[in-house]
């Protein structure tokens, strides 16, 4: 019996896990998946790489019934990309069992054919909260017969606004169905959502400390506004990254920070909400491809990216709490591979980095990156005991005579 039989995965559906290369089931997971087998509703905490996804789409997949042709299960994500990671995770599970339909629903589709496709058989449905409620107010989605109900990344939904609507969409589903809620932090309003739709709710927390400092290397960046596109640039290029992620504040910075990168011959591309839905999904199929090194992003549209193959994340501008901070740099150092997370800091930030060090219980290490002369810089870097080891990026000094 494989350990995912042994939490109450069925023993075809465990196989099809197995044999994606997955063989031992997360803490999250071996949580989870007992208390949603039983149908019982789940408050979990949980940070997006920790296998939550997993947690409530393999008792999903095993309880849905093939001959009734009604959506049977509900996931609700804050954004497009979350809604067709999970979607994609869900047809790879499915592959093997093609009587089971899953459909994305999202905002930016062509409506017609997502109309046609709403007309076939859907046992499990992933959406956004906008586009959904507009299926429902067009009569062309049908809650009623639900069984389970998933609110992933509760928290990023309430911050993005859509907490009313995400009620509304509540309030379309069965009173007796299952919900399980996914957060990575619990802030008032979510305890509160949760206190008036869910029945007495089993709360399982798995904590991302170990991903955190076990398997990302992380690092500090000392310089300065001025100095940071150019310290950016010397890292980028003493590292080289397989693929990396770089976080930006805001959509402008992101965008100006794209076209300067691009400009110096970077195979790179932005990805922030102002984007066609059209061009988000050729940024991302191009960065998953690997045909873009670097991908420039703003939270939102970054969170509950999971792509394959990154190596490093760059914070450009310093996340202003812990949560972002260990989001951001959870996108890399996944399948037992050592990831590295720079992150670059201003004087005036230092209560945002003492704030981090504080919450994630470690000091980080300080670099600095020191201009040499106009052509050439190198990074001495400062341990934490105060000593210096001189670590260049790029070509190493040529040495000139006087």
């Amino acid at each position: 019996m494989s350990m995912f039989q042994a939490l109450g995965i069925s023993s075809e559906l465990s196989q099809i896990v197995q044999a994606t290369g997955i063989n031992n089931p997360t803490p999250i997971q071996e949580k989870a998946i007992p208390i949603v087998h039983k149908g019982k509703d789940v408050i979990a905490q949980a940070q997006t790489g920790t296998g939550k996804t997993f947690a409530f789409l393999l008792p999903i997949i095993d309880a849905i019934d093939p001959s009734k042709e009604y959506v049977q299960s509900l996931v609700v994500a804050p954004t497009r990309e979350l809604a067709l990671q999970i979607t994609t995770e869900a047809k790879k599970l499915l592959s093997q069992l093609p009587d089971r339909k899953v459909l994305a629903v999202y905002g930016g589709q062509d409506v017609e054919q997502q109309l046609r496709k709403l007309k076939g058989a859907n046992h499990i449905v992933v959406a956004t909260p906008g586009r959904l409620l507009d299926h429902i107010r067009r009569g062309t989605i049908q809650l009623n017969q639900v069984s389970t109900l998933v609110l992933d990344e509760a928290d990023q939904m309430l911050h993005m606004g859509f907490l009313h609507e995400v009620e509304q969409v509540i309030e379309k589903t069965p009173p007796t169905r299952q919900t399980l809620l996914f957060s990575a932090t619990m802030p008032e309003e979510i305890r509160k959502l949760a206190k008036s739709y869910m029945k007495n709710p089993h709360n399982i927390e798995v904590k991302q400390r170990n991903i955190t400092l076990d398997d990302i290397k992380q690092m500090v960046i000392e310089t300065t506004d001025r100095a940071k596109q150019d310290a950016l640039r010397t890292v980028m290029k003493g590292e080289q990254p397989f693929l990396a992620i770089i976080f930006c504040r805001t959509k402008r910075r992101a965008d100006t920070l794209n076209d300067a990168l691009a400009g110096d011959g970077f195979l790179v591309d932005t990805l922030h909400g102002d984007l066609s839905q059209a061009k988000r999904e050729r940024v991302m199929k191009s960065f998953r491809d690997a045909k873009i090194q670097y991908l420039v992003a703003t939270d939102v549209a970054a969170r509950g990216l999971d792509v394959e193959g990154v190596t490093h994340v760059f914070n450009y501008d310093i996340p202003h709490d812990v949560e972002s901070y260990i989001h951001r740099i959870g996108r890399t150092g996944r399948a037992g591979g050592e990831g590295r997370a720079f992150t670059f800091v201003a004087p005036k930030d230092q209560n945002y980095l003492s704030m981090i060090e504080k919450g994630t219980g470690q000091t980080l290490e300080r670099l600095v990156v020191e201009r040499t002369n106009p052509q050439k810089q190198s990074l001495p870097s400062r341990t934490n005991n105060g000593q210096r080891s001189n670590r260049n990026f790029g070509k190493p000094k040529k040495k000139t005579s006087r």
